[in-house]
């Protein structure tokens, strides 16, 4: 029987390059979105192993439905990947309360909620499960400008950690991956607007590049199989070695 995984922020950037990399290996893969457009897109492109779903995981009294919905239609969960987020770059002093709160809302709550109940599904499974979390580079080094994403990201780390304790004995991994500066959209317009920063990025990178997508999709790939059995609450940096960089 195939894996079933579940792959938040599934139809764009990294979470479309790991959906990619889990369908193109037999992997039948649920991508949970706000776009249904982008959704679809997704579907279409990477064909009938990627199943789109709709949905504001900031609704979180929404939550255990929806994961209701998904055992019930499709037997099983077995992996889990938190990559859906948001960021906000603002000087400190800028910052509200509310914008503060939509970060974490976003990038913590939504997470702590759909694990738990995913977890819960996992746990009535013999097979256990493995977790995935996608946190940030952010969460380690002192960046301007981005203290509510900073303090989210340092908290999925945390988080990971505590999970894996508790979970691990009951045959569920809980893993994390920090990227470094990955070539998305995103990132390009925030480097190309900055050619200081941008070169202060490159010149710590040893291997001299960004990443791509795709190197984190690899990453998830490993964590999410039988290779990375006796791996978990592990924060796998994948960075080119840019935190090691001088």
């Amino acid at each position: 029987m195939n894996k079933l995984a579940i792959v938040t922020g599934g139809g764009s950037g990294i979470g479309l390059a790991i959906t990619e990399k889990f369908v193109r290996t037999g992997i039948r893969t649920v991508i949970i979105g706000r776009d249904k457009k982008k959704l679809d897109e997704t579907q279409h492109r990477l064909g009938a192993l990627c199943e789109p779903v709709c949905y504001d995981l900031t609704c979180l009294s929404g939550i255990p439905r929806l994961v209701q919905d998904l055992h019930k239609r499709f037997g099983q969960i077995d992996v889990l990947v938190n990559n859906a987020g948001i960021n906000l770059k603002k000087e400190f002093t800028e910052v509200t309360d509310e914008e503060f709160q939509k970060i974490l809302r976003t990038n913590v709550s939504s997470i702590f909620a759909l694990s738990r109940e995913v977890v819960k599904v996992m746990l009535d499974s013999s097979a256990g499960g493995a977790v995935i979390n996608i946190s940030s580079m952010a969460s380690q080094y002192g960046i301007p400008k981005v203290i509510a994403y900073s303090a989210s990201k340092a908290a999925i780390e945390g988080m990971t950690r505590a999970m894996a304790v508790e979970l691990s004995p009951k045959g569920i991994r809980v893993n994390c991956i920090a990227p470094g500066f990955i070539a998305t959209d995103m990132s390009a317009k925030a480097l190309n607007n900055d050619p200081e920063r941008k070169q202060k990025v490159m010149s710590r990178t040893p291997m001299g590049h960004l990443g791509t997508p795709a190197n984190i999709g690899d990453a998830a790939l490993f964590l999410a199989s039988d290779a990375a059995k006796y791996i978990t609450g592990i924060v796998l940096p994948v960075d080119g070695g840019n935190s090691i960089g001088f």
